[in-house]
């Protein structure tokens, strides 16, 4: 019997709020749960404050050169809302179809959708993907991501279009 390699991921909420204990954080265990479900080994959610933590966040979870990172929160318009900003220095390629097809589907369900500034791309051989802070945008992205992300992850480790 052949084993398959164990993936990894990380969760980041990016909530000011949640950081501080004054509200719970309601994405976070979605996204670990959807990828406990496809078999991949996730701790709990990191939570963090917007903002400069954020990136502090991924890059330590950079570090342990997850298959994929998946951020909730921050890509609004907020003043804090800093999450993009804090991803994009980080990746070596960006991947906006990623981050088009995202907003594409999050305003079929409510026009504000398309206010999300979330990223994608890929850091290393890491595949990293900001999806909004609300509980609709993580179920539509997770909805969209899992048509692509095992995919994302064979072709990062060399595997090949089939």
């Amino acid at each position: 019997m052949t084993t398959l390699p164990v993936r990894r991921a990380v969760v980041i909420v990016a909530s000011t709020r949640a950081a501080a204990g004054r509200a719970d954080d309601l994405t976070g265990p979605v996204i670990r749960e959807w990828f406990e479900a496809r078999r991949y080994d996730v701790p709990a959610p990191v939570v963090v404050a917007d903002g400069e933590a954020v990136g502090r966040a991924l890059a330590e979870a950079l570090a342990t050169s997850p298959d994929v990172i998946v951020t909730t929160g921050g890509t609004g318009v907020s003043p804090t809302d800093a999450t993009p900003e804090q991803t994009r220095p980080l990746l070596d390629r960006e991947l906006p179809g990623v981050a088009e097809e995202l907003r594409r589907r999050g305003v079929a369900a409510t026009p504000t959708a398309v206010l999300s500034r979330g990223v994608a791309g890929v850091a290393g051989r890491t595949f990293v993907v900001n999806l909004p802070g609300s509980r609709g945008g993580v179920r539509d992205g997770l909805e969209m991501l899992g048509d692509i992300v095992d995919h994302v992850v064979d072709q990062l480790d060399g595997g090949s279009h089939d």
